[in-house]
């Protein structure tokens, strides 16, 4: 097993104090999609290891808005909750006094009871979180890409995936898995409103199957890192069967009772980086996609109301995902970019071959992001 994928903030490098310019536009498209309005509390929430250049973008952002901003510094979150007693129960109570949360920790909140989905949805607060994309790179690159724009790719993709009865994904290290029975989050392009969770930088269409069926190779999880070594899993009826190789013992001991496909994504945003990035940063580029296996109770049953104590996320960076046999993403490409509606609205806000290039270093210049 290798960790050569960042592990957290602390891995990651922090920003020159006047690159806050540069992450400015990323800053305010945030802001727009959690709807700040003068007057509100806005929470900061950030981990020690958090970039203080951009929790000085978030805050000066929703400064601007004239909103009532607080920024509170917590320990970090653990993977898969390892730690239980984190986050204290300051987070909790801030969380439920304010009207719009920003979370700038690392694991995000599917590995934690206290900020849980369920969690979230008991308190009035919009919740949006930058798990593993408080970077400045991350508020340069992907955070640029017109909110407009960006909705309307995702309109356009749940109308295929949620009319589609299968969904297959390969990969040319030898991934080939289908996905059927498989339910989508509603309308996700809706406003936010009190109670919802959401990612930023936005980025993907995620859907929760019942039926999975096939082999994966891992290229990067949670719990492997890199593998230095081949390491699959085979599913069958949405459930890890077999696990085999160089990282199979890591695997097991992180969940002991057994694993089952818990949710999955693919990537719709042509801005965020696929080459440097953290996981949850490559997972929202336009073709990328991953799944999170989740595990299951000492019963041996599958559970999703509560938090993802064994949650492990595998990446994939350049998949080939068909829908029903009819293409979707061929070999990293989303065939979305070319759609003519897609290109037209992208002519909006300036030349559709710079909007909707995915090559992941030609960042978009500020001028074309709303």
């Amino acid at each position: 097993m290798t960790m050569t994928a960042p592990f957290s903030y602390l891995d990651t490098p922090t920003a020159a104090p006047l690159s806050i310019t540069e992450l400015m536009p990323g800053a305010y498209n945030l802001l727009e999609y959690a709807a700040v309005t003068a007057g509100e509390q806005v929470l900061v929430l950030a981990e020690h290891g958090t970039d203080p250049v951009v929790i000085q973008a978030v805050a000066a952002a929703a400064a601007y808005r004239n909103a009532d901003v607080h920024v509170l510094s917590i320990p970090s979150i653990s993977a898969g909750g390892w730690d239980r007693a984190t986050p204290s129960p300051l987070p909790s109570a801030a969380h439920a006094a304010a009207d719009v949360v920003i979370s700038l920790t690392w694991w995000g909140e599917v590995h934690t009871a206290r900020l849980f989905f369920d969690e979230i949805a008991k308190q009035r607060a919009r919740f949006v979180s930058l798990h593993q994309t408080a970077t400045a790179s991350a508020l340069s690159t992907g955070a640029r890409f017109p909110l407009e724009l960006y909705f309307a790719l995702e309109t356009k993709a749940y109308a295929r995936i949620t009319a589609a009865r299968e969904i297959r994904v390969a990969t040319a290290l030898g991934t080939d898995v289908t996905f059927r029975a498989f339910t989508t989050p509603g309308h996700p392009s809706a406003p936010l409103t009190a109670g919802m969770w959401r990612p930023f930088p936005y980025g993907g269409a995620n859907f929760y199957p019942d039926q999975t069926d096939g082999v994966v190779v891992i290229e990067e999880s949670t719990v492997t890192g890199v593998p230095a070594e081949r390491t699959t899993l085979e599913l069958e009826n949405n459930r890890v069967t077999a696990i085999h190789g160089s990282a199979a013992a890591e695997l097991r001991r992180y969940a002991p009772d057994g694993y089952y496909m818990r949710h999955a994504l693919i990537g719709l945003n042509p801005k965020v980086r696929s080459a440097g990035g953290t996981q949850f940063e490559r997972e929202k580029h336009a073709g990328a996609f991953y799944f999170g296996i989740d595990g299951l109770t000492p019963q041996g049953e599958v559970d999703r109301t509560g938090p993802g104590h064994a949650h492990c996320d595998c990446q994939f960076d350049q998949p080939t995902i068909t829908l029903d046999g009819q293409p979707f993403v061929d070999n990293g490409y989303l065939l979305l970019l070319d759609d003519p509606d897609i290109q037209e609205l992208a002519g909006k806000f300036g030349p559709a071959d710079v909007l909707l290039n995915p090559n992941p270093r030609l960042v978009l210049p500020p001028r074309y992001s709303r």
